[in-house]
This record gives C-alpha cells, sequence and structure tokens, in this order.
C-alpha cells in the first residue's frame, strides 16, 4: 500500500501486523501496550467522535501533553477528518499557551493531566475561540479525551460515510499539522506543514534508519517536536514497537528494561549519558580503571568501517569485549542505533558511541523542513562522522556566496500560519529556502555545519567569531557542563561557564579542599579558578586568534527550560541569557 498520507500508517500497518505491539508506556509501574489494531480503531473512533461534535476540515486543536500512546490516536483521528494539530510544549509559560492558543484559532485543547488543566483552564476561558478542553488523564474536574472516542464508537452511519469520503478527499498538498517553534529569540512561528511534508520525510528516514518489526525503540523527544514527531512516524512505518519514556530522569532504567535497539536523543542527552559513563570510570580503581581510559583514547581514534587499519580494529575488540560492551549492557544490552539532531553535536561524542557498537545518525534540519535536509547513513559511501551527513532522498541543497544553506525539496512547509510576509522573506521564487545556517560542503557531498548566521558575532577589530564550534570544543573538557560564548561589538570573546558540578566536586575532594560548599562558594575557590584558566589556556591554543577565550566566568547556575534560558528543544536562549547575566558581562568588558 503506497503512504500519502500520514493516516494511511493506519490501513497499512493493520494489513502488515494487525496484532503486533504499536505503542507502550508505563500505567502503574507496568508497561502496558496498544496493538496495531487498538490503535487502527481508536483513532478512528476519535476521528468520527470530532464529526459528531462538529468538527470540520481546517479546524485547528491543541495537544498539551507529555508523549504518550494516546497522543497517536488523537493525531491520526484529527489527519482522517482534516482538522490540522496544534501540538504544544508542556515547558510555555501563561502568556506564550496564550499566544499559541489563540494565534492558532484551536477549537479545541487537550492536555495532559489534573495539573495542566488548571495550568490551561484560565488561558482557555479568555480565548472566546476554544469549545472543548478534554485531559488524557483522568480527573474530577475535566472531560476525559475517551469521551470523544466514545461518542465516534456509537457514530451515526452517515458520520462514518463521512468520514471515508474526507479521507478520500484528503490530498497530499493539505495541511496536516501546525507546529510553533520552541524559539530562541522573539515570538514563535506557526510552521504549516502537509501531508507530503511529512510522508515524504519519514519515508526517506525509514529507509536510512532500517528498522525492523522486532526492534524496540525508545521516544525521548517530545513528540510536539517535529523531530520527534518524525521519529514516531519512521517507527511506525518499519513495524517495530514505539516505547514512551516516563521522564528525562529515566532515560537509562527504561532502556534497560524494553532491552531497546534505538532510541533518539538531541546532543544535551548525549552529554549527558557519556558525562554518566565517565564518572563511573573515574571510580574505578587501579587496573579496571586504566583499561577504561585507555578505551576512551581507543575509541575517540575511531574511524568506521576499519579506516584505522587491522591493528586498530584487533585493538577494538579487545576493548568492545572488556569496556564498550558494559556500556551497552547499562543501557539494556541491546542498543545500536540513535537518531540525534536539533543542536550542534560535539564529533568527539559521535565517534566514541560509534567507537562503542552504537551508532548515531547525526542529522540536520528545522521544523520548517520537516525536518531532516540531511543525515550520516549506516554504511557507506554516504557516512562522514563529524558532519551531519548526505542529502536525504527528495531534497536540494546549495550554500550562498556568504555560506548561508538554502534547500528545496517535498519536505519544505506550505508556510509560517497567518504570515505570508514572513514566509516570501525565506523562501524566493525559485522556492529556495534560507535557512539561516551557515556551513560548508566536505568532499561535495557531506554538509557541515558552522553556525547559526543569526548567532556569529562582530568583534570590535572586525574579525566574524562563530561560537557554537568554539562552545562545543569548551565541552569537551570533563569541567564544562554548560557554556556561552559572548562578544559582540567587544574586544575579544569570552565566555559564561556552567562547571560540570558533579566532576568538580570530586576533583576538590581529591584534592582535599573543601567540596561540601554550596556552588556560588565552589567557583570562588583560588584553586578551581586556577584550573580553568588552565583549561581554557589549553583549549585556546587550537583555536584562531579572534576566537581565544580571553576571560571568562564561572556560573553557579543550571541552564533548563524550566528556568528559561533554554528552549524546550534545549537550545541557548542566547538574548534570555545575555540579559539575565547582563552584570557579569559588563564587568567582564569593563576590566
Amino acid at each position: 500500500m503506497e503512504i500519502t498520507r500520514t493516516f494511511d500508517l493506519l490501513d497499512r500497518n493493520l494489513g502488515l501486523y494487525p496484532n503486533a505491539d504499536a505503542l507502550a508506556a508505563k500505567s502503574g509501574g507496568k508497561w502496558a501496550t496498544y496493538s496495531v489494531k487498538d490503535y487502527h480503531d481508536l483513532a478512528r473512533w476519535f476521528a468520527l467522535g470530532l464529526l459528531e461534535l462538529g468538527f470540520k476540515k481546517g479546524d485547528k486543536i491543541a495537544t498539551i501533553t507529555n508523549n504518550r500512546p494516546e497522543w497517536n490516536f488523537v493525531d491520526m483521528g484529527m489527519a482522517m477528518t482534516g482538522v490540522i494539530h496544534v501540538p504544544v510544549y508542556t515547558s510555555l509559560n501563561a502568556s506564550e499557551y496564550e499566544y499559541v492558543i489563540r494565534h492558532s484559532d484551536a477549537r479545541m485543547v487537550l492536555v495532559s493531566d489534573k495539573a495542566m488543566f488548571n495550568n490551561i483552564k484560565p488561558v482557555c476561558d479568555r480565548i472566546v475561540a476554544v469549545e472543548h478542553i478534554f485531559t488524557f488523564d483522568k480527573t474530577d474536574l475535566s472531560s476525559h479525551w475517551k469521551e470523544v472516542a466514545d461518542i465516534g464508537k456509537q457514530s451515526k452511519p452517515e458520520t462514518v460515510k463521512k468520514l471515508e469520503i474526507l479521507k478520500k478527499e484528503t490530498g497530499t498538498a493539505d495541511p496536516a499539522v501546525l507546529i510553533y517553534t520552541s524559539g530562541t529569540t522573539g515570538t514563535s512561528k506557526g510552521v504549516l506543514l502537509s501531508h507530503k511534508n511529512l510522508v515524504s520525510n519519514f519515508l526517506a528516514a525509514a529507509g536510512v534508519f532500517k528498522l525492523a518489526p522486532d526492534d524496540r525503540y525508545l521516544n525521548i523527544l517530545p513528540l510536539c517536536h517535529v523531530g520527534g514527531r518524525l521519529g514516531n512516524y519512521q517507527t511506525q512505518y518499519s513495524g517495530a514497537c514505539i516505547y514512551y519514556a516516563e521522564n528525562m530522569g529515566t532515560i537509562a532504567v527504561n532502556l534497560r528494561e524494553i532491552k531497546a535497539t534505538g532510541f533518539d536523543a538531541v546532543p544535551r542527552i548525549l552529554e549527558k549519558v557519556f558525562d554518566n559513563v565517565m564518572a563511573k570510570g573515574r571510580s574505578l580503581k587501579g587496573i579496571k580503571k586504566a583499561l577504561f581510559f585507555w578505551a576512551v583514547r581507543l575509541g575517540l581514534r575511531y574511524k568506521p568501517f576499519g579506516a584505522n587499519g587491522s591493528f586498530y580494529e584487533w585493538k577494538l575488540k579487545i576493548a568492545d569485549r572488556l569496556i564498550f560492551s558494559k556500556w551497552r549492557d547499562a543501557l539494556g544490552g541491546c542498543v545500536r542505533l540513535v537518531g540525534c539532531g536539533g543542536a550542534s553535536l560535539q564529533p568527539r561524542l559521535e565517534r566514541i558511541f560509534w567507537a562503542a557498537g552504537i551508532r548515531i545518525l547525526n542529522m540536520y534540519g528545522l521544523t520548517e523542513t520537516s525536518p531532516i535536509i540531511t543525515i550520516n547513513r549506516q554504511e557507506r559511501p554516504l557516512c562522514r562522522l563529524g558532519t551531519v551527513g548526505a542529502l536525504i532522498d527528495g531534497v536540494e541543497v546549495k550554500i550562498n556566496p556568504d555560506g548561508e544553506i538554502l534547500t528545496r525539496g517535498d519536505n519544505l512547509m506550505i508556510g509560517y500560519y497567518k504570515d505570508d510576509q514572513l514566509t516570501r522573506s525565506v523562501i524566493d521564487e525559485e522556492g529556495w529556502f534560507y535557512t539561516g545556517d551557515v556551513g560548508a560542503w566536505v568532499d561535495g557531498k557531506f554538509l557541515n555545519i558552522t553556525d547559526r548566521k543569526k548567532e556569529i558575532f562582530k568583534l570590535s577589530n572586525g574579525k566574524f567569531v562563530a561560537p557554537q564550534p568554539i562552545e562545543n570544543r569548551l565541552k569537551e573538557s570533563v569541567f564544562v557542563d554548560q557554556v556561552m560564548v559572548v562578544g559582540e561589538h567587544q574586544k575579544y570573546a569570552s565566555a559564561l561557564i556552567i562547571p560540570d558540578f558533579k566532576y568538580l566536586k570530586e576533583w576538590c575532594e581529591s584534592r582535599q579542599l573543601n567540596a561540601g560548599q554550596n556552588h556560588a562558594e565552589l567557583i570562588c575557590l583560588p584553586e578551581v579558578l586556577n584550573t580553568y584558566k588552565e583549561e581554557i589556556a589549553r583549549i585556546n591554543k587550537a583555536l584562531l586568534e579572534p576566537e581565544k577565550i580571553l576571560r571568562f566566568r564561572l556560573v553557579a547556575d543550571e541552564w533548563t527550560p524550566a528556568t528559561g534560558e533554554l528552549s524546550a528543544s534545549l537550545k541557548l536562549k542566547r538574548d534570555v541569557i545575555e540579559a539575565k547575566y547582563k552584570d557579569v558581562l559588563d564587568a567582564i568588558y569593563q576590566k
């Protein structure tokens, strides 16, 4: 069966794997699964329920929820009726929720639980267009989403006939989803994506990931994120079961419970996984510790497909038997594949995970491109570690003289909702989309991202500095957890650095320094400051003169979406951070 609309997945999979597990989530401490048939029926009943409630093609429904199987039932139900899904992050504030719900013209809002209902109800009460609020969890305050499906299950024959007509009439160019960008600067934009945009991209991705029906995939990225949605669809197409992680703190436990063969991630998640592995390595003693760090050094030199020669491969087998196999065991023992995108990935992480038998498929794209533009493959000749890979099928790229990446293809958005002027400003008459990213080709085939065009800053001497590559260099230090490089219109580049406090405390204790102090006191210790100066000096040796970090400040905070310094997709909100630490930055440059 040919897939041309997202909901075609339901009938296809019903024919291929009717009784196979499709979706799973924790309930009462145990994994509860839904079969392909369960999925098909619940989605169809929800679609019929929407029609019984008077929803029509082009209407909008917003969802604000953690990842869960029910998200899929309502997503596919909407798609079948022509209703446009507006998935929203759970980490927004009231004014941001009000903007998205009001701007999108949502008639219904579906939220996760009682707490989210209490947050959203006052917002929705101010918006005339919102007619219904449902929750996915049963509460004593709200209507339950299943009430819509129950209405649909008992729907009239003419409603059933109407649904079949709507499904047949839905074209590939029809809009399926309206995704509001997580927004690192300014007001988020509503990106309207069609069935063709989504389907062309997830079919191409499925050909890259090559998952099979016996695979088990742990979904981590928010389904409201275009990357999470892409992974969700392409995994369903493969017939593999999708398990939804309980939360960010349970990822390792969930991987082990289900013996996952793959999962999705943003670089920040992989950084945390690697940091935890390294912390365990540092706690070893004697020969075990020596072997651990010998394997790490070997892994950092890894080149795929035996490019390092037979002697290296022999040593790698030993390292795998002694060390890397234990890394995989900590993640359930079966993980072989990770889809990664959304931000800049440190090349050393990609290399060492591959050495450990876990292939990171690094990719590049935007919400506006549904999302994948390029992706690293699992095999030659379309794999080049340290890049974001080669073009995915159905997509073109060219690079402007100023380095900006332009793209066009089946995956390119319909446009920005209610903003034709903004759409025209980023898509030219020939259909090329101006990504705002700067990059270059490697060997004429692989794309390398330098930075976001708007994030590159100019020093007062006229030299341009791209902060992301420098930040990735700094994060290679065991002492650095998070960092932002600054210097717009200044004489030199500087950095705000959040230490890896777990490691820093270990380091202090090993030197009989008082590590029991709070973070603010810890970063003021002379020995700590001197060590960071030495680390910066070491890293500066590998940087060009304008890139060198001449001053820095240690920060005792943690940057998260909840505290506002990171977007919901874990990117730095540079304007927010600069405003928050204005006094600190002023002090850096006043000396």
